[in-house]
């Protein structure tokens, strides 16, 4: 398989070839509705919190230029350099994300076990951070833009949770519609989004042109070394500005990396520096204002518009927030760290659009509890961070060993860079960190039950699969079985979903067992998901004509694809493999698990994943197969 790392020709399946202008401005134009909205709504509070945040300081002429340099700096490190330039270039066939770069690790021979595992462990408590995340986005990103309503009227205050729930229960109802309909219409609200708040900053910076002297690194470090730990406590507040940035990298597959990249140079960047500036250039003239300066910037005839336009592009930024999460479920799902779960394609024409049921009202329900329970953006704030920062550290480290064992770099070269990167991240990180007692905690709790939940089904479906192995024979086994002793054969096409590729499943022996006969053209369907996001039809499906009316197929699936057995069908006829879906009986073994074995697996765990197994959906649906066709022959396990 073709390796695609280090090549920055192959850019992305959208821009290949003589791609025209158009075509590139109509991916960035829908780039900035999916990618830049959770980056782009950071204004509405990072400024604040620095100010008017738990851990705030004084509004001060240095205290202002100090926080605007250190913000400065963060969105260029960080998301244009590092991001951008760097971490982008790890693309998994064109995919990106946290999940994609452990992919990659996973495909990497590696010598030590002991030192695989880890990053493999750490890319999925990164993942698992990501959950967390996708609970926080939504309840801040929204309530700090309705609590616009309290700056029109203060009589407005008692409004703001209520409004704030009945718009998130809103975004979740609407998910099973999908995001097709309306995503074209994403790109152009973030577009005027930006396009205003970055004529909000401009009118200020134009009142105070000083305050461009903040680009000057010295003034953030001169803020860091005069206000000692309060000034590095307020780090977590600056991390706000930059908590869209592993949407970036996880979006990379769906746009490409050059129209990811233009549009942040070009447009979101710019238009970001020139809001969070004009904030700055405003709290030198009216410090008064560090309760809301974003809104400080809007004259009092546009604060209605304004609240309404916040509103709506944080509904918007949650909307990417969310559909990352089921991305990230149906990726976990397909690499077997997650039991089947419902999963619908809600657009016949984008295959990335799906809809989770189980994560979305897992999301809702933990998102209105934590608009309730913490009661205003502020509060959310120290909530916020921790969770986008570990999985920034673990992005880094993955990283090194991509860059060092895959691609060869210098090790000089490799070692400085990631240092320097690593360094910058753990300064944010120990900031945010420093808010555990504060809400900080949350994200970090719901990474561990995440990771728990990955860890527990794949070491538990490891246990299993060793118990039904020795349960069965190898193929080769049962076709010598077959010509000692014939069973019953009737006419028929009956397909039995194995796990195990060269095993006969032990349906298939159960069935021969108590009903004593096997069809007379018998398929042994076997689904594998590679380390890849998708593979091409010509090298799906593998049929092999084992002898006796016996057939072995092998589909193969990316871990962004979701399986079906009718185009395995499909394709499969192409190969000498004529069974007919209508016709065929489809046999399922469902396993009943029992904790008894001694393992590595402790005892609560083994029940764990017995409930997991339980509340798994059916194999039927998972796999798209014809329900009236399915038999289920069920038989107890010991783990």
């Amino acid at each position: 398989m073709a390796d695609s790392l280090s090549s920055e020709n192959a850019d992305s399946p959208h821009l290949s070839g003589n791609a025209g202008f158009k075509k590139l401005a109509t991916l960035s134009i829908a780039a900035l509705g999916v990618v830049f909205g959770d980056i782009g709504t950071s204004p509405l509070y990072a400024i604040r919190e620095c100010f008017h945040g738990d851990y705030s300081i004084p509004v001060s002429h240095d205290n202002v230029l100090g926080v605007l340099s250190l913000l400065f700096w963060a969105l260029i490190l960080i998301v244009t350099l590092k991001y951008l330039t760097f971490i982008m270039r790890a693309d998994n066939d064109g995919e990106g994300g946290i999940l994609a770069l452990t992919a990659l690790i996973i495909r990497q021979s590696r010598e030590n076990r002991r030192e695989r595992w880890l990053l493999v462990a750490i890319g999925l408590f990164g993942a698992a951070l990501l959950y967390g995340d996708g609970m926080i986005t939504p309840a801040i990103s929204v309530l700090s833009a309705v609590e616009g309503l309290q700056i029109i009227a203060p009589a407005f205050g008692s409004l703001v949770i209520p409004v704030t729930v009945v718009i998130l229960a809103g975004l979740f109802f609407m998910q099973h519609h999908g995001t097709a309909k309306v995503g074209s219409f994403f790109g152009p609200v973030i577009m005027l989004w930006f396009a205003v708040i970055a004529g909000l900053g401009a009118v200020e910076i134009f009142r105070y042109p000083e305050i461009l002297i903040a680009v000057n690194p010295w003034h953030g470090l001169r803020f860091l070394l005069s206000n000692h730990m309060q000034g590095f406590l307020v780090l977590g507040a600056v991390f706000l500005s930059v908590t869209g940035a592993e949407a970036l990298y996880a979006d990379m597959g769906h746009f490409g990396k050059k129209p990811i990249r233009l549009t942040w140079l070009l447009f979101v960047l710019p238009a970001l520096l020139l809001n969070y500036f004009g904030q700055g250039a405003l709290l030198l003239v009216s410090p008064e204002e560090s309760h809301h300066p974003f809104y400080a910037l809007v004259p009092s005839w546009g604060l209605i518009p304004m609240v309404i336009l916040s509103t709506t592009a944080t509904i918007i930024a949650s909307q990417a927030l969310i559909t990352g999460v089921f991305s990230l479920t149906q990726q976990a799902i397909q690499l077997g760290y997650f039991p089947r779960l419902s999963i619908r394609h809600t657009s016949a024409h984008h295959i990335g659009q799906i809809y989770v049921p189980a994560a979305n009202w897992s999301l809702m329900f933990s998102t209105i509890a934590l608009v309730a329970g913490f009661g205003s953006s502020s509060k959310l704030a120290a909530a916020y961070g921790v969770a986008v920062t570990a999985t920034m550290l673990i992005s880094t480290v993955l990283f090194y060993y991509v860059a060092r064992d895959r691609w060869k770099w210098n090790p000089l070269a490799v070692n400085l860079l990631v240092s320097f990167f690593f360094v910058i991240d753990l300064g944010f990180f120990g900031a945010s960190a420093s808010k555990l007692l504060h809400g900080a905690w949350f994200p970090l709790v719901i990474g561990l039950v995440i990771f728990t939940l990955f860890h527990t089904w794949s070491q538990g479906k490891s246990i299993l699969l060793k118990q039904l192995r020795d349960r069965t024979l190898t193929v080769e086994e049962f076709i010598e079985s077959l010509a000692l002793q014939q069973p019953q054969r009737v006419a028929g096409q009956a397909a039995y979903m194995t796990a195990n590729p060269d095993a006969v499943p032990v349906a298939l022996l159960h069935n021969m067992r108590h009903n004593k006969m096997l069809h007379s053209e018998v398929a042994l369907l076997h689904f594998s998901t590679e380390r890849v996001p998708r593979v091409p039809n010509s090298k799906k499906v593998e049929v092999v004509k084992c002898g006796d009316g016996i057939y072995k197929i092998v589909a193969r699936y990316g871990f962004m694809e979701s399986p079906s057995v009718r185009q395995v069908f499909s394709l499969a006829h192409h190969k000498g493999f004529h069974f007919r879906i209508e016709t065929t009986s489809f046999f399922l073994s469902r396993e009943r698990i029992v904790p008894g074995l001694k393992s590595k697996m402790s005892t609560w765990r083994k029940k764990l994943y017995a409930l997991m197994v339980r509340n798994s959906i059916s194999a039927t649906g998972y796999y798209d197969l014809p329900s009236g066709q399915v038999i289920e022959i069920g038989m107890q396990v010991q783990i």
